[in-house]
């Protein structure tokens, strides 16, 4: 993978393990593999923010999570905080809706669409409308709940196995070329 790319952003462990707002953590952030470019780290790192994203909140929220799972499970942390960044206002709809179909498909529902809010809220004054969206919120809330948790474990999931796919296809394909130009050169092989 890019590695060479990332080390020019990321910072070196001497300066992580000298900088006085890190030490505050003691060996909490310290972690080598909080900080390495490697398969496991970056994977793990990916499905770490993969699950954070999609925890309700801002992004302080999400950051704050994807950073604790990252030092608990010994991953890459700055990949970990920035996949978070995924569920954004552009995102975070179909996010929300694929986590409502997951959520009735596991409670057995098949109620079909989210009740529509709009068209029960429409002409409304404020004293009316708040219930109405209670009402809106109660009536999405189980499936969204059971299926925010499933989801974000679903993607975890995927986004491990497909990075250390893809960084293992990576890793045989840079082999391959580089017994290939030794042929070529006439360089015995290693």
């Amino acid at each position: 993978m890019p590695r060479k790319f990332f080390r020019k952003y990321l910072p070196s462990h001497a300066s992580i393990r000298e900088n006085r707002t890190i030490a505050r953590f003691g060996s909490w952030l310290k972690h080598h593999n909080l900080w390495h470019l490697h398969r496991r780290s970056v994977a793990g790192g990916i499905a770490a923010g993969m699950f954070a994203g999609l925890i309700p909140g801002s992004n302080p929220v999400q950051f704050t999570a994807a950073a604790l799972l990252a030092a608990a499970f010994r991953v890459n942390l700055p990949i970990a905080v920035i996949v978070t960044l995924y569920s954004n206002p552009f995102t975070i709809v179909p996010l929300y809706y694929l986590a409502f179909k997951l959520g009735q498909l596991a409670l057995l529902e098949s109620n079909g669409e989210l009740p529509p809010l709009a068209f029960s809220l429409e002409g409304k004054g404020f004293s009316e409308w708040l219930p109405a969206a209670l009402d809106w919120l109660t009536s999405v809330g189980k499936p969204l709940l059971v299926g925010l948790p499933l989801l974000a474990l679903l993607l975890s999931a995927i986004s491990y196995v497909m990075v250390r796919w893809a960084w293992r296809c990576y890793v045989v394909y840079a082999w391959r070329a580089r017994r290939r130009r030794r042929l070529a050169t006439g360089t015995p092989p290693q």
